[in-house]
Parts: C-alpha cells; structure tokens; sequence
C-alpha cells in the first residue's frame, strides 16, 4: 500500500462513527498522514416541493448547522484531542456528493468510513452513503463495520 498521507475521515454522529476512531487512528500513524474529519449536513433543498416557507426552513439550516458545528467540536475533542494532523469540516448537500467532492479537492488518499450509520427505514429510502461513494469515488475507500469493530474489542 502506498503511503496515505490524507486520509478522509466521514462521519454522521451516530453510534457507528466512535468505534471507527482507533482504525482511522492506527492508518494515520502508520502513515503518518493528515486526518480530514468532515461531517454533511443535509440540505433541505429536498423539501423544495413542500409548501414551507422560506424564513422558516432557513431557521431550521441555521439551527441544524449550529449544532452540527456543537457535535463536530465535542467528536474531535473527544476522539482526536492528542491528534494534531487534524482538519475538520462541515459540509452542506447531499453526503455521498459532498464526500467525494471533499476528497477530491483536497487530494485526499484514502476515505475510511463506516458501513452503518442510518437506521433501516432510512436506509431504504434513501440508500446507503458508503454504497454511493464507493460507486462513485475514484479515490480508494475503506468500509468497516463498526459492529465488527466492537466485537474484536471485545
């Protein structure tokens, strides 16, 4: 494997991201690389056919944004506080879009990145994020389990 020296780390805040961290960690100092943590937020655009109004879904962003930037700061001194390769952003579209396009971007060598994360009913609306960026990504992507991941801990 070639050295990765960025390695995009996604994540949505659920259970599954926190058991992920000691894999992304044990890649990074291996390889000594630069960790992109990066979190989506959806963007309600989606729910441009429902008559809401304007001033409304704009507060319910602003609101959904702050505290996404809350949940950022408390994942990463949580998890990454001893870590000082650390970027962090957040980003705003649809997950496996924004993902790929992050990646991209910032010439990052490896996404790793869970294989859970939604519930099942969402899930089957509206897909899996790794499904989407492993299809679309021309960067490597690796999928782990988190389940798994804690059963090893175990």
């Amino acid at each position: 494997m070639t050295n990765q020296h960025k390695i995009l780390f996604p994540i949505d805040f659920s259970e599954c991201s926190s058991p992920l961290v000691a894999d992304v960690l044990d890649f990074a100092s291996k390889f000594q690389s630069e960790i992109h943590l990066v979190y989506v937020v959806r963007t309600f655009a989606y729910y441009a056919t429902i008559n809401i109004y304007p001033t409304y879904i704009q507060s319910i962003e602003d609101a959904v944004m702050a505290g996404s930037k809350k949940s950022m700061e408390d994942f990463k001194n949580a998890h990454f506080a001893n870590y000082s390769k650390l970027e962090h952003s957040i980003l705003y579209g649809d997950a496996s879009e924004e993902i790929v396009r992050y990646a991209k971007v910032h010439t990052i060598d490896l996404i790793i990145m869970g294989t859970h994360g939604r519930k099942a009913l969402e899930k089957l609306l509206m897909g899996s994020v790794a499904q989407r960026v492993i299809q679309s990504s021309p960067i490597p992507v690796l999928t782990i389990n988190p389940y798994l991941r804690e059963k090893r801990s175990e």
